[in-house]
């Protein structure tokens, strides 16, 4: 069902204002009453660059009413910092903010629970841009509402190198900044993972005869850009399915987008498609003026408990300039001296730039001491809960708060890692994800429909699902674009959860897009990744990566992980599991791997000398260095060698990342220089992009791969123990 809510004299207000643009739209509130407006832009094909030139005095101080002049004041304190900074920065966007900042002042203002001083509260609420580009939305809101990280320097720094106040949104540059926004799409996924990540915690640890620890709602501000994304339509789906009902979003649904109105590209009814999903649909006709509307809207989505709502915010991009608004003129580009000062008079706004009323701040800095009696009154709950269940207390501190791992955790993976014998390494994964789940709580994760393939189901914990939230198993569908970008959500709720996700490695070119802001936001998930060579076999080049190592070597802050055997998959989980601001990508065989004998702690540094026949002190004659199931190639080839009378070096080389952190010394000593490049021979059954680093001779497949079995895989790639002896020799 959908709902309309509004308040009349807003209403009145954007009427009275309409007759600025009638001859180009028409009635201007029929036209915004529903969602098929769409259809009403279509018709009309004006151009808006001269829709809102003739403006009388009376109709200007008609258009800022929203029945509240104070009101008024705030808001527009919100629209002209943005519409300042972007000027002095001579880029960015300001359409949004101007058209979304009334939203926004309800919002923060009435509605969020948050501490400024304090921005890591653990039971503040979240908000989420995800329409990233509109970021100085966002840092008028941190500036005006006290948040000492986006002081007043800070907005005049726009966009400029070393700011804390960059073109979008950066989690890691900004504190009050949730995650980091901008490719369009992936912030309302985070939002699904944030709230997931509430509901999952408060099954947890809430309990009816106690004070609510974790009672925290998600807000999400999202454009059409983001509708039209399919990765917000796959993580908005699971959000219906999973009954998020502290998922609360507001659709900024101004039809405009950079190549012009969006109706030359998108028609659909978004509204039916998110109902069809699940979610709870109010609307808000008339989004630049209804503040009354916008406040019930937010209390009858709070009011529903057992679906995310989406609020559909009619708006008017650019909303105030005389002479862009309504127009992609004003969705990316500064508006320039003149329509800046046009729009200072449309909106009576009389300050300089860069001035903020002192009515107004005094207004908003009440935030400081609201969100510190917030936090006070939290922590006594806390204490009461602390009281009647000091075991889930010390947990919730431990976990939420501190976000420390448990003790244990290390040792039950080494434990593991002892026990296994030879398998695939996706086995291996699997025991090492059942060693950790019982002794770290906060492990969540799963697949997208493979988890029988990926062997990531940890056992006994149940499935995260709407009638059972405490469940740890979480069951992401044929979603894999959806499933990363959720994933960072719940790693950046940053409440102790360690997130990790699975489909085979073939398929991270689906997701790619979340792993890389995975990697630039600090999001510390962990993707377990299956299927990792053309030794799958069967299913052929469709399924076989080549070029997916090397790719995620080259992404920053990274761990490109692919262990050899047992020992070496509890070093990488060991890794992984400790990381908290890098992302570890985990590549796992189908096929049977040996187990090598490996030292855990040598194994930990990312590359080691598995074997060595030289005289102590000299180099040997060559090295052999691989990566997972080729490992065991280099170890077999480098005994025929040795059997000629050769001395060779083996290298396993799990995480290159890991192993360049270490010393240089250390570095040395795995790989000496006195062993030239011609002497080193690179196995890996993948593309040989990126082992220049390490050797000058390579036995990878710089091809497609075949649909065959992996024993003629095996001869057709020349990577058998035959084939690697005899390129070993062509060196010696």
């Amino acid at each position: 069902m959908q709902a309309f809510v509004g308040g009349a004299a807003s209403l009145n207000a954007e009427s009275a204002s309409a007759s600025v643009a009638v001859n180009r739209r028409g009635s201007f509130v029929n036209a915004r009453s529903s969602h098929s407006r769409r259809v009403t832009r279509a018709n009309s094909s004006s151009s808006s660059s001269s829709a809102l030139k003739m403006v009388s005095a009376e109709t200007a101080a008609k258009l800022a009413q929203t029945g509240d002049e104070f009101a008024d004041k705030v808001i527009n304190s919100i629209r002209f910092l943005a519409v300042d900074a972007v000027e002095k920065a001579n880029s960015g966007h300001p359409g949004m903010p101007m058209g979304m900042a009334p939203t926004s002042y309800v919002l923060w203002d009435q509605h969020m629970k948050f501490n400024p001083k304090n921005p890591n509260w653990v039971n503040r609420d979240r908000f989420v841009l995800s329409c990233g580009h509109g970021s100085m939305l966002q840092y008028a809101l941190l500036h005006l509402f006290g948040y000492d990280s986006v002081s007043m320097d800070d907005i005049k720094q726009f966009r400029q190198i070393g700011s804390v106040t960059p073109g979008h949104p950066e989690n890691f540059e900004t504190p009050g900044v949730e995650v980091t926004t901008g490719p369009l799409g992936q912030g309302i996924c985070n939002a699904v993972g944030i709230a997931a990540a509430e509901t999952h915690l408060a099954a947890v640890f809430n309990k009816p005869d106690a004070p609510k620890i974790v009672d925290n709602y998600t807000y999400c501000i999202l454009g059409d850009g983001c509708m039209m994304e399919g990765v917000a339509s796959e993580a908005c789906s699971l959000a219906g399915h999973w009954g998020l009902g502290k998922l609360i979003a507001f659709y900024d649904d101004n039809s405009i987008s950079i190549d012009g109105r969006t109706d030359i590209s998108f028609t659909e009814d978004v509204l039916k498609r998110y109902e069809s999903y699940g979610w709870q649909i109010i609307n808000v006709p008339a989004g630049n003026t209804d503040l009354a509307g916008l406040d019930a809207a937010i209390k009858e989505a709070k009011a529903c408990t057992d679906k995310p709502t989406l609020i559909n915010v009619t708006t008017i991009i650019g909303y105030g300039s005389p002479n862009k608004a309504d127009s992609y003129a004003v969705h990316g580009a500064a508006l320039g001296k003149d329509e800046v000062q046009a729009t200072r008079d449309y909106l009576g706004w009389e300050y300089e730039p860069f001035e903020i009323p002192s009515e107004v701040t005094d207004h908003t800095m009440r935030k400081i001491k609201e969100g510190a009696d917030a936090e006070a009154a939290w922590k006594k709950d806390f204490e009461a809960y602390k009281e009647k269940y000091p075991e889930e207390a010390k947990v919730f501190e431990e976990q939420c708060i501190n976000n420390s791992l448990p003790s244990g955790w290390e040792d039950a993976l080494k434990k593991a890692g002892e026990e296994c014998g030879a398998m695939a390494t996706r086995q291996l994964s699997e025991k090492m994800l059942n060693a950790l789940a019982p002794v770290v709580p906060g492990l969540v994760g799963g697949s997208a429909d493979l988890a029988g393939s990926n062997l990531t189901i940890m056992k006994g914990f149940g499935n995260f699902l709407k009638e059972t939230p405490e469940g740890r198993n979480i069951r992401f569908g044929v979603r894999e674009h959806g499933m990363g970008a959720i994933c960072n959500g719940i790693q950046l709720y940053n409440a102790g959860l360690k997130a990790y996700c699975a489909t085979f490695f073939i398929f991270t070119d689906y997701m790619r897009g979340a792993m890389r802001v995975s990697a630039l936001s600090q999001s510390a998930v962990i993707y377990v990744m299956t299927h990792d060579s053309v030794f799958l076999g069967e299913d052929g080049p469709t399924h076989q990566p080549i070029e997916h190592l090397a790719s995620f070597r080259a992404m920053p802050n990274c761990y490109m992980m692919r262990p050899a055997d047992a020992t070496e998959t509890a070093a990488m989980y060991a890794i992984a599991m400790a990381a908290d601001k890098t992302p570890s990508v985990l590549a796992f065989t189908r096929q049977k791997t040996n187990k090598l004998g490996a030292s855990y702690e040598d194994a930990k540094k990312g590359a080691y000398v598995l074997s060595d026949n030289s005289a102590d002190g000299a180099a040997p004659d060559a090295i052999l260095m691989g990566t997972g199931s080729e490992v065991d190639l280099c170890v077999d080839a480098a005994e025929v060698l040795r059997k000629d009378g050769k001395s060779v070096r083996v290298v396993s080389m799990p995480c290159w990342e890991v192993f360049e952190e270490q010393s240089d010394e250390y570095k040395e000593s795995v790989l000496p220089e006195s062993v030239p490049m011609s002497k080193r021979l690179a196995v890996e059954a993948a593309s040989s992009f990126g082992w220049g680093k390490y050797a000058g001779v390579y036995q990878c497949i710089d091809g497609w791969g075949a649909s065959a079995p992996i024993s003629d895989l095996q001869k057709k790639f020349k990577l058998t123990t035959d084939d690697v002896v005899a390129t070993a020799k062509t060196m010696l």
